[in-house]
């Protein structure tokens, strides 16, 4: 899927500081975006792939629990991230 090792380099460079700090939660949903993107994207040529859009619906899921997680601790940053990633809160 994302295997555009460069992109995933800047993203984690990006929201967690360093490139050896992939474990982020902010860095976990940026790159949980960019599998959600990427899905929507490929679900407007396969409307009919329903495995694909069962596991749409986990990355979806798994990013709402990180998103709830870094917003129950660290409100102004939930809030900074919403903001850059265009996502609805």
């Amino acid at each position: 899927m994302l295997k555009n090792t460069s992109l995933i380099k800047d993203v984690i460079l990006k929201h967690g500081g360093s490139d050896n700090n992939s474990g982020n939660s902010s860095v976990q949903i940026a790159l949980l975006t960019l599998k959600i993107n990427y899905l929507q994207k490929h679900f407007i040529l396969h409307r009919n792939d329903h495995c694909g859009r069962k596991g749409l619906l986990k990355l979806v899921s798994r990013r709402r629990k990180l998103l709830d997680y870094i917003k129950s601790n660290q409100r102004e940053h939930y809030l900074f991230l919403i903001k850059e990633l265009n996502l609805r809160y």
